[in-house]
């Protein structure tokens, strides 16, 4: 009963006035009003993480990434080298750990996560948690979770009444998204805390055939990718909505309508799991994956790239971009750094290492799999190629920008009637 009124006509699950998510005297965080940057997160920036987390390598207290006898180095090789010939250890720096089990040749795949509410639905915050821990298992190909944990922090601020109201719906969501995943939630921790936070872990025993190891790319692959990006723009803009001051910068380039459509397109598409992508993986032979979340694309590329075993750069062409996000982001004095790829992302699309052979099939499955209702945001995009390097990842100097139109637009059904995905000529 409780969820059929939060339930509006459209389907959208939401609280009256969506003031539910926060205090009634909430002001969106402005990093320049605390005498921080303007580009400020709360995220701790790439690089930083991996110094402050290399002292949990085993024999790597003194920070040197230096690891014994072992081969490999944190932050350069897998996070811990093979074991044998058919076991695999990985770490720290990976979207998943993987730890060798001591019977039967199986891993323990293991991963979490946790944010900030960033959508004013509390039921579509849960899902979106939800999706963003089990992506940490879709990157490496695994379709199936054994397990799940929720990690949820009630904020002290709330009163009783929106307690009640707010929290069970996101527990609601994030439970009904484990359930599409095939899992379930079987408990978790919840504290008291000045901030909401949501997450969870997710768990699986696995047999080596169930996941892809993340470091196989080879020069003459493809780099694709399963979702839009630009989620930070899309949801900051709709925050904007209600800010004169920071409106006025971008009303001469998108409309009001054009911003809530852009915003639903975001929160969907990261309610979206990355699921089919995962079993897709299989099926076309994919080399290696990761998923797009707050280091942005390019960020998360560089970090795959590391990874590689053979000596390869990926070099990104195509950005695939919520539509007007690009046009907010320059008139926003490019301050999210959306076409740089470093613009933080939620529960992102996976970036996949194939066959160049093998590219445009996946992304056209990926798009039979998408419903109508999904429009132009169900699919993927073939967006660079992997070629002999360095081990890093840059974007061209003028990329092709893909304008992603929101799902249920007239322009995303008029892309969804179109022929398959081809690979660009700028790819050559």
């Amino acid at each position: 009963e409780e969820r059929a009124r939060a339930q509006n006509a459209g389907g959208e699950v939401s609280v009256a006035g969506n003031e539910g998510c926060f205090p009634s005297d909430y002001k969106p965080f402005n990093p320049e009003e605390h005498g921080l940057d303007r580009g400020f997160r709360c995220k701790v920036p790439q690089e930083a993480l991996l110094k402050l987390l290399a002292g949990l390598e085993p024999n790597q207290a003194d920070g040197t990434g230096k690891s014994g006898d072992q081969d490999s180095e944190f932050g350069q090789q897998l996070a811990g080298p093979r074991l044998g010939e058919d076991k695999f250890k990985a770490g720290i720096g990976l979207d998943s750990c993987v730890i060798p089990l001591r019977h039967g040749g199986l891993s323990l795949v293991q991963t979490t996560d946790f944010f900030y509410p960033l959508v004013e639905d509390p039921y579509m915050m849960g899902r979106i948690a939800c999706a963003n821990v089990l992506s940490d298992l879709y990157a490496m190909g695994i379709t199936e979770c054994d397990n799940m944990l929720m990690l949820l922090s009630v904020s002290q601020k709330m009163n009783e009444k929106d307690r009640e109201k707010v929290m069970p719906l996101m527990i609601r969501g994030f439970r009904d998204a484990a359930e599409e995943g095939g899992t379930s939630v079987t408990g978790g921790q919840t504290v008291i805390n000045p901030w909401i936070i949501v997450g969870g872990v997710a768990s699986v025993v696995c047999q080596p055939n169930e996941f892809i190891m993340p470091d196989g790319a080879v020069p003459g692959d493809v780099l694709v990718l399963t979702k839009p990006l630009g989620t930070q723009v899309a949801v900051n803009a709709h925050q904007w909505l209600d800010q004169p001051e920071r409106w006025n910068k971008i009303k001469l380039v998108v409309t009001k309508e054009e911003v809530k459509e852009a915003y639903q397109e975001a929160m969907f598409s990261m309610a979206t799991l990355n699921r089919t992508a995962a079993g897709l993986m299989h099926k076309f032979q994919a080399h290696a994956a990761t998923d797009v979340t707050g280091f942005g694309l390019l960020g998360h590329a560089n970090n795959l790239a590391m990874q590689q075993r053979s000596d390869v750069a990926f070099v990104i062409h195509n950005l695939p971009i919520i539509a007007k996000m690009t046009a907010i982001s320059k008139a926003y004095g490019n301050a999210f750094r959306l076409l740089q790829g470093l613009s933080a992302e939620t529960s992102g699309g996976l970036l996949v290492c194939l066959p160049r052979e093998q590219a445009a099939k996946f992304c056209a499955e990926m798009k039979s799999h998408s419903s109508g209702a999904q429009g132009a945001s169900g699919g993927a995009w073939i967006i660079g190629i992997v070629e002999k390097g360095d081990r890093r990842a840059r974007i061209i100097e003028k990329p092709r920008i893909i304008e992603v139109p929101p799902r249920g637009s007239l322009a995303a059904r008029q892309d969804n009637s179109a022929s398959g995905p081809e690979l660009s000529t700028n790819l050559s």
